[in-house]
């Protein structure tokens, strides 16, 4: 099969589209014939050897997490999926090698959920990682209420658009940081957008002078100490970028595969709730280019690589 993959860590040069051999199914897997893979910050963090104190890679590494795309082969055991269903998953296993940039991939069943009809296969891949990333620390962590008031850093990014998304499903008031280019997305996914930089910290206060019930940290650094510093006196703290909110008392998050959140996502977006923003779509020969993009941090929602269904 043709595959992006990678033989060393390093930047976006190191990735080569080529010939890969084609995935074994387990009997607890189905073989996905990818239909499209998005691209996340973990994906080019995890390829310059960031993770590799928890995450061991099995040279040579197939990157990527996030797919959509249609059930060739189920695995011995599988009864949840037959030949032609149209699937979406976060295709992690505990470490790299085996990833959706590629034609085919191995998906334990674990992984997987059934496609919403009413996205695209490109809508459908940004939303398995983003999507349980939001949902996980939304109601795991932070337990969310109605009523609450909620701050959501880059909030029109791909895992920020959905939480700010999940979050006025569940009734609370969202405030959300993002630059002045996507306040009126911000907008439009129902929060309230904020300027970031500096002077943020007063801005908020300014607009919750109670400070916000929860906290949600996609960016680490300054946003972080910003976010503990306007928070209510029981106010709760999450962050999926930077260890050091232990320090301020809150909780650090690594999203996990799990087929039950994923479906909940899925039903949430066929019912309209929760929508998928792609920016921009490349193919698999233009991965790298994908990666690069991706890699300046300045996405709004999605970026989304094609798999060619020819042969």
């Amino acid at each position: 099969m043709k595959a992006i993959s990678y033989s060393s860590y390093g930047s976006a040069d190191v990735l080569e589209y080529g010939e890969r051999p084609d995935p074994k199914v387990g009997p607890d897997s189905v073989l996905v014939k990818v239909r499209a893979a998005a691209v996340n910050p973990v994906d080019w963090k995890a390829r310059e050897g960031y993770l590799q104190a928890g995450l061991e890679a099995v040279f040579p590494v197939i990157p990527g997490w996030d797919v959509s795309g249609v059930v060739v082969q189920p695995g011995a055991a599988v009864d949840e999926f037959a030949v032609g269903d149209e699937v979406i998953g976060y295709v992690r296993e505990d470490f790299l090698s085996r990833g959706t940039f590629a034609e085919y991939v191995a998906a334990p069943v674990r992984t997987l959920a059934r496609k919403p009809l009413s996205l695209s296969f490109e809508e459908a891949a940004g939303l398995p990682l983003c999507g349980l990333t939001a949902h996980q620390v939304l109601y795991r962590v932070l337990k969310v209420r109605e009523g609450e008031t909620v701050l959501v850093h880059a909030a029109a990014g791909g895992v920020g658009s959905l939480a700010v998304q999940l979050a006025r499903h569940t009734g609370c008031r969202v405030v959300g940081t993002a630059g002045p280019h996507n306040h009126d997305f911000v907008r439009q996914l129902g929060g309230e957008p904020v300027e970031y930089g500096d002077g943020l910290a007063s801005r908020l206060r300014e607009l919750v002078p109670g400070g916000f019930d929860a906290a949600f940290d996609t960016v680490g650094g300054e946003a972080l100490r910003v976010s503990a510093e306007t928070l209510a006196p029981d106010g709760r703290l999450a962050s999926i970028a930077d260890a050091e909110v232990f320090s301020y008392g809150g909780r650090y998050a690594f999203v996990r595969p799990d087929a039950a959140d994923l479906a909940h996502l899925a039903e949430l977006a066929e019912q309209g709730i929760v929508t998928v923003h792609v920016d921009r779509v490349f193919t698999l020969e233009q991965a790298a280019d994908a990666y690069r993009l991706n890699q300046e941090g300045r996405t709004r929602g999605k970026i989304v690589v094609t798999v060619d269904q020819g042969g």
